[in-house]
């Protein structure tokens, strides 16, 4: 209703299928709310969560990986759970058994391993809750603008903030109220997002992760060629994707700038995606220490387990930008080269 039906021809088969799955969906979910609703309502979150900020492409998929090892410590929403908001507490355990062939087995951009199972950004679950995020920007190029307001909520009427922050607190009880731990998220949008967060969880940490910008870029250049083409219901401005880029990048980055000093002392801590890639089980130690995490040396045997079976991955590798470009990209992007102490 939002786009008043304007999907692009060649992909009307998905929004057809999309239509179709949100009848059964929305039975499920009654379903739920009548089974759950009261155990729901009375969960508390009693652990501070741990939020991975960065931007796309900057390495957070590999820390959430990293991070989600400690099982001891952490409870992170995976893949079908993101994606079944509504639903997973009673449709979960079924679906994952039966139909794990629905999931690749390996994201599109990176050839990261993907399951049902996988820890998996938070974003998709409030975006299907309240159809307020800036991927449906992705899906709805035509309204981009209208959608991109989301990632800082800044010019966004209060109460569409508030229903956001209500369907993003029932979706982290539901994850809670499976197991008490504390919750580790992941999503980059939330780099832009601190106040709203502190909003809600005021004791939570934060861990940003940088990436130098030129690599960036290209990754996410990469994305809108690769995965993105599985998302789009109106056909993309191909020739509009660069300057998008680079637009988010900065209006991510203003947000995120402005309410830094927002987060309590020993609460933020911050690591070179260079560095976590080269010794992850340092950087990780490092991340452990900074915020007061504990628990680290026990699980430390677990890290070094997951950090030996990542010695094959082979990660995307691209030809140099060209001159203009590159210039393009140090220019509007020069705050995030000086602060991350990258060269031009």
């Amino acid at each position: 209703m939002q786009n008043d039906f304007q999907i692009s021809p060649a992909y009307l088969h998905r929004a057809a299928v999309i239509t179709m799955a949100s009848l059964s969906n929305s039975a499920l979910a009654v379903a739920e709310d009548l089974r759950y609703g009261r155990e729901i309502a009375k969960t508390q979150i009693t652990q501070a969560p741990l939020f991975i900020l960065g931007h796309w492409r900057s390495g957070t998929t590999l820390l959430h990986e990293l991070l989600a090892q400690d099982h001891a410590h952490f409870q992170t929403p995976n893949t079908y759970q993101v994606v079944n908001p509504y639903t997973f507490l009673t449709t979960e355990s079924f679906t994952t058994k039966a139909f794990p062939w629905l999931v690749p087995p390996k994201r599109p951009m990176d050839n990261m391993a993907l399951s049902f199972t996988s820890p998996q950004e938070d974003e998709f679950a409030p975006l299907l809750m309240t159809l307020t995020s800036l991927y449906l920007g992705i899906s709805f190029p035509r309204r981009a603008v209208h959608y991109d307001r989301y990632m800082t909520f800044r010019d966004v009427d209060r109460a569409e903030v508030e229903a956001w922050k209500a369907a993003f607190l029932l979706f982290c009880k539901k994850i809670t109220l499976q197991n008490p731990r504390a919750l580790l998220l992941k999503s980059p949008p939330h780099t832009a997002r601190i106040r709203t967060i502190l909003e809600m969880f005021p004791d939570a940490r934060f861990v940003h992760i940088h990436r130098n910008p030129y690599d960036v870029f290209q990754s996410q250049r990469h994305f809108f060629d690769t995965a993105g083409w599985y998302t789009y219901l109106q056909k993309p401005d191909l020739a509009a994707l660069d300057n998008a880029i680079l637009t988010r990048h900065e209006v991510m980055y203003d947000a995120f700038y402005e309410d830094l000093s927002l987060i309590p002392k020993g609460h933020f801590h911050e690591v070179r995606f260079d560095r976590l890639e080269s010794d992850p089980v340092a950087q990780i130690e490092q991340i452990y220490s900074a915020l007061s995490l504990g628990g680290y040396d026990a699980f430390e045997p677990q890290l070094r387990a997951y950090t030996d079976s990542l010695k094959d991955y082979q990660k995307n590798t691209f030809a140099g930008l060209d001159a203009a470009t590159r210039a393009v990209v140090a220019k509007r992007w020069s705050r995030s080269f000086e602060k991350g102490n990258y060269p031009i």
